[in-house]
Parts: structure tokens; C-alpha cells; sequence
């Protein structure tokens, strides 16, 4: 095992924490990829040979150190690369790194649902299922030509070799994206529309609050719909201008739900990631002569202040004092 897959159990509020982890990664190894929001892949290659001990065993010592430095447990997959690390991380758990056998990585694909492979989304594995393809064994010794035919050539060739345990894949050194995210849990399934639109309001506007707060705007949001089967659906779009404008980030966040279609969908939670972050003040901003925006802009300036010395729920939208 060379490869490991980290997930630190941080609260959506605590993403700032995700630097620090990485460089205590990087105490080991400066292979390391970031893997926002709260996860990292570490090639321990040269660690294993400088430490005399085997990645399972350097697994456990980040664990410790990340719970006692940093107060933040981790679960983690450990893998020959970096796709059989991702799936030995659904099986891990707090405390118990899950480590692909040596020479095995077939064998322990075998029996995983095809959905559990990276790459594999809800569609990809709806049209293998209907053809009998539901697990990764049976992937494998699949003829390459059916899969093709399913998948398309190049897709239907790449799910064919990692189904056999092929992992052409390298962790690729880089710096955490800078990044913010919020997610609106529902008590229960939520059929309602009006209910997902006041969710998107509600995290759209912390966002815009959390980005104003830092001096940040962002060019990029993500919606992510997890439904009552534990699937999810997630849709990205640039916005036409870098903004941190609460009314912008909402109008995005509504247009990128009603692209989804949803009708009657069991909804479990929602949430919004605002990315690509950049300086407020280097952003530029397209003028406008409509007095209702400038006003909602005023309005967000004494909002922000307002929060800032009674709290985060001193000011909010009437949809959502109701």
C-alpha cells in the first residue's frame, strides 16, 4: 500500500481547518492533493522507506496527530493508487484504516457496486444495472465491445480497466482550492419546492455573508440536491461577474434548481458551494443605473454591519422569519 485517501470529519463551518491538515500530510510526504472540501490523497512511497513502516501504520500516526493537534478525527483508504485508496475509503471507518490486500486490488473490487468505482456516476451506473452490470466483477469480465457499446469508447475502455484493478491515476501536487460551502439539512424527505427555494435562500445568503466577511467574491457555484435514496445530483455555473452579492448568488442558486427539474423528488439536503474565490478588491463590477439594485446592496452593507455586532440571525429575509 502506497496511496492514501483522507477524509477529515469537518464541520461545513470549519473548511478554513483543511490547510492545516494538509500540511501535517506533508510532515510525511510532499506528494500530497487536495481534495475539497475536507479530504487529500498522500502517495507515501518515499515516506514508507524513511519511516520503516508500511502506509497502513503511517495511516494510524496521522490519525493521532490530527486528533490531538487539531481536534478533528479522519477516516482512511489506503490502496497500490489512487483509485483503489478512493474505494477502500467507503469502507473505513473513525479509527480502522480499510487497505486494499497486496496484490489483490481485483479481488476486493469484485464484490463493490459499480457506483462505488470514481467516475461512475448515478447515469453510468442506471445503464450497466439494466443490463445485469451491477458490480465491478462482473465489469470486469465483461466483453470491452458491450461496454463500449453502453458507455461510449473511451469511457466504456477506462471503466474496463479499473474494474480490473488497472489504476493509471497519480496523486498530482497541489494547493487546496480555495473554497466555501453551507448545507441545509431537512428533518425529513422534503417534497415541497417552496421549502427547497427558502433552503437556497437561506444558504445563498450565508454565502454572500461569509464571502463579504473575508473580502472574498467567487466566479463559481455549486448546487448539490442529496435525495432520500442517498444518491445526489450536483450542476456547477460561472457567473457572469465575480460577485459576493447575496441577490446574485440566489438568483444563480434558484436558475441552477429549476435546470434540474426536479418533480416530486425526496430531498434530504441541499447544498451550495461558492468557488474559484478571488480578492474583493480586484474584482471588477459592471455599473448599473438601476436604483433597486443599488438599494439592495445598501440594504446588504447595514445587514452586514448589523450582524456582525448582534449575530448571524440578528437579520434575514422575511421568507424565512415565517
Amino acid at each position: 500500500m502506497t496511496i492514501l485517501c483522507v477524509r477529515f470529519q469537518l464541520p461545513s463551518a470549519d473548511e478554513a481547518a483543511l490547510p492545516a491538515l494538509l500540511g501535517l500530510l506533508e510532515e510525511f510526504t510532499p506528494v500530497v492533493e487536495a481534495l475539497p472540501p475536507d479530504g487529500a490523497l498522500a502517495d507515501l512511497r518515499g515516506a514508507e522507506r524513511y519511516f520503516g513502516r508500511s502506509a497502513v501504520e503511517l495511516a494510524s500516526v496521522i490519525r493521532v496527530r490530527a486528533l490531538a493537534l487539531h481536534g478533528v478525527d479522519c477516516v482512511i483508504g489506503a490502496g497500490p493508487g489512487p483509485m483503489s485508496a478512493r474505494v477502500a475509503l467507503r469502507g473505513a471507518r473513525p479509527g480502522v484504516t480499510c487497505a486494499v490486500p497486496e496484490g489483490g486490488v481485483r479481488e476486493f473490487l469484485a464484490e463493490k457496486p459499480v457506483v462505488a468505482l470514481p467516475g461512475v456516476g448515478t447515469a453510468t451506473a442506471r445503464t450497466l444495472c439494466e443490463y445485469g452490470l451491477d458490480t465491478l466483477g462482473r465489469v470486469a469480465v465483461a466483453p470491452l465491445s458491450t461496454l463500449q457499446r453502453l458507455v461510449g469508447a473511451k469511457a466504456g475502455r477506462e471503466l474496463h480497466e479499473k474494474a480490473n484493478g488497472v489504476d493509471r491515476g497519480r496523486v498530482v501536487p497541489n494547493a487546496v482550492s480555495r473554497s466555501l460551502a453551507t448545507e441545509r439539512p431537512f428533518g425529513r424527505d422534503e417534497l415541497d419546492p417552496d421549502r427547497h427555494r427558502r433552503a437556497l435562500l437561506s444558504a445563498a445568503g450565508e454565502l454572500g455573508a461569509r464571502l463579504r466577511a473575508v473580502e472574498k467574491v467567487c466566479r463559481t457555484l455549486t448546487l448539490t440536491v442529496r435525495y432520500a435514496d442517498r444518491s445526489a445530483t450536483t450542476r456547477s455555473r460561472t457567473l457572469g461577474e465575480p460577485t459576493a452579492h447575496s441577490a446574485a448568488l440566489t438568483r444563480t442558486a434558484y436558475g441552477l434548481y429549476e435546470a434540474l427539474g426536479l418533480q416530486r423528488a425526496r430531498v434530504r439536503a441541499i447544498a451550495l458551494r461558492a468557488e474559484a474565490l478571488g480578492p474583493a478588491d480586484q474584482a471588477s463590477h459592471q455599473l448599473t443605473f438601476d436604483p433597486v439594485d443599488e438599494k439592495v446592496r445598501r440594504i446588504e452593507e447595514v445587514a452586514d454591519r448589523v450582524r456582525a455586532k448582534f449575530g448571524p440571525q440578528a437579520v434575514k429575509p422575511g421568507t424565512l422569519a415565517a
